[in-house]
């Protein structure tokens, strides 16, 4: 089961941007479906974007699309979240997901990092 390391969070103002990295351990990265969670405090966890095995499709949840873009680098076995324009409502803890599915859901996902926070002021 491939271990994941979220880091990038912090503080950033109200239109700006941040890079959220997520590396990966002990698995054939390659074979993951990669996704991004978001989850606030009392709210259900959140899809935000993934990034499939079969053939690098990446597709976004409505409120992310057009902002937030994954990329993945499989001889790095780093996936990445690259946030642009944020907004105070996308403050949350971001989670880094693998699935051996081509689809990344809450039910197909194998493995989840440790969360990193992400905080946009107004």
């Amino acid at each position: 089961q491939v271990q994941l390391v979220e880091s990038g969070g912090g503080l950033v103002q109200a239109g700006g941007s941040l890079r959220l990295s997520c590396a990966a351990s002990g698995g054939t990265f390659s074979r993951y479906s990669m996704g991004w969670f978001r989850q606030a405090p009392g709210k259900e966890r959140e899809f935000v974007g993934a990034s499939s095995w079969s053939f690098g499709i990446t597709y976004y949840a409505d409120s992310v699309k057009g902002r937030f873009t994954i990329s993945r680098d499989n001889a790095k076995n780093t996936v990445y979240l690259q946030m642009n324009s944020l907004k105070p409502e996308d403050t949350d803890v971001y989670y880094c997901a693998a699935s051996g599915s081509k689809t990344v859901t809450m039910s197909t996902v194998s493995s989840w990092g440790q969360g990193t926070q992400v905080t946009v002021s107004s």
